[in-house]
């Protein structure tokens, strides 16, 4: 009886070694060439990971994303978020919820996802109260679209797409917010975020994240 246990446990764990190792990089470098798979500007990819809960255990957290700008090995990336309006509290306003994030995968393409500027959602026209990321009558008269829908994303300013890396440290570290490798998730399926380690030059993170679907 044991020995059938035995035998059964290492069949599986050799079939998983053989779909994680062999079929899954296969069938995403098969999806990555087709129109509705590609990287682009545009595109939402879709994310999940093991994190912190804000105490000592771990959950899953699921992130939609949309790319907002490739230049040369650099991807950026903004997640797609709910804005909050009046006292009304958006949970997940980061990551979203397991529901969420399979509900987004066949609606996402349908959805009206406004692009505000990062210059819009700091400005100090609007009538702060606590967060950039509250709907106020600034958004609303620049992005009417927020009435439809209050889905949306921090968009690169036209200005300040494609730039060279900053010399500046500060503002090198501003641009390396949610930039990734677009060799890693073409050739690998995976995020691996570029960053500045204790270094001037920016070197690739150790700690991917796997992306489970791109959509166009």
């Amino acid at each position: 009886m044991k020995k059938t246990l035995l035998i059964i446990v290492i069949a599986l764990i050799a079939v998983y070694v053989v779909k994680r190792m062999v079929v899954d990089p296969y069938l995403w470098k098969k999806a990555i060439v087709t129109p509705e798979h590609a990287l682009k500007l545009g595109s939402f990819v879709f994310s999940k990971r093991r994190g912190h809960n804000g105490s000592q255990s771990m959950e899953n957290q699921y992130f939609v994303f949309k790319v907002t700008e490739l230049h040369g090995d650099h991807v950026r990336l903004a997640v797609i978020r709910q804005m909050q309006q009046g006292k009304e509290i958006v949970t997940g306003e980061f990551s979203t919820t397991k529901e969420g994030y399979a509900e987004l995968k066949g609606t996402v393409r349908s959805l009206l996802i406004t692009g505000i500027s990062r210059d819009d959602l700091f400005s100090r026209n609007r009538s702060r109260d606590g967060s950039p990321y509250k709907l106020d009558a600034y958004l609303l008269e620049k992005y009417p679209a927020l009435n439809t829908s209050r889905y949306y994303f921090e968009d690169v300013p036209e200005n300040k797409r494609n730039r060279p890396i900053p010399d500046d440290h500060m503002e090198r570290m501003e641009y390396f917010t949610l930039v990734y490798s677009k060799k890693e998730i073409i050739e690998h399926g995976r995020l691996v975020a570029w960053i500045l380690n204790n270094s001037p030059e920016p070197e690739l993170s150790n700690d991917p994240e796997k992306i489970d679907l791109i959509l166009n």
